[in-house]
């Protein structure tokens, strides 16, 4: 589903964000992508998400060489990935509902249609009752549950996620990991950003390191 080949990335600045970095990713797999502050891991995601082009070497995704893809082609690449982030990047002046319909609303879907994936989103989430809720209301567990349902709602093949559990307690951190685990077993692939090493050890799914750029371990658990 995502290789990366001999993939080195360095910003205009000097600094080499990834080093001749090789790793593949199964189809529905769930992998942890680790490492020190610095390590290389948000240039990883933002590669995949063609936020970024790397300097040399080759990323796939699903089949697709990124080097193939170009700029017009770009919101289509990014339709079947959805991203969670650590401070949700919720829009707070705007209900939970219309938060989680956004890329709907910018994909094009009918009225309709939105209503139904939003709704399916929010329950999966445990959020249904909280759609008409403003995102200040909620605790900063509900954010990032609105955050993930919003990542699904346009129904990903891939789903990343930049540190999502950093700012939540550990109880409120295994559930969000729970989520997580429950959309792979439906088939999404998942590769989580996680500096939270005792949770994702207990996960027992497959950890990627990074140090300095580059790829230290990428052993199954």
């Amino acid at each position: 589903m995502i290789t990366f080949d001999r993939v080195s990335k360095r910003y205009d600045e000097g600094h080499d964000a990834l080093r001749e970095v090789s790793v593949d990713i199964d189809r529905d797999d769930l992998v942890f992508l680790t490492g020190h502050s610095g390590a290389g891991k948000s240039t990883l995601l933002r590669l995949i998400m063609l936020m970024d082009r790397p300097t040399r070497g080759q990323v796939t995704v699903d089949g697709r060489n990124l080097a193939t893809v170009g700029s017009r082609a770009i919101p289509r690449h990014r339709r079947d990935i959805g991203v969670v982030f650590q401070n949700h990047q919720l829009l707070f002046d705007r209900p939970v509902f219309d938060n989680v319909a956004l890329p709907l609303i910018i994909a094009g879907y009918d009225y309709q249609e939105v209503g139904r994936r939003v709704r399916a989103a929010l329950d999966k989430v445990g959020l249904l009752e909280r759609e008409r809720a403003m995102p200040v209301t909620l605790s900063g567990g509900e954010q990032q549950r609105v955050g993930i349902a919003r990542a699904v709602v346009g129904k990903p093949k891939i789903l990343l996620a930049d540190e999502p559990t950093g700012n939540l307690d550990p109880a409120l951190s295994a559930e969000i990991m729970q989520l997580f685990e429950e959309f792979n077993r439906v088939g999404v692939t998942v590769l989580i950003a996680s500096h939270d090493l005792a949770l994702i050890s207990r996960l027992r799914h497959r950890i990627i390191t990074l140090r300095e750029g580059r790829l230290v371990s990428g052993s199954a658990a």
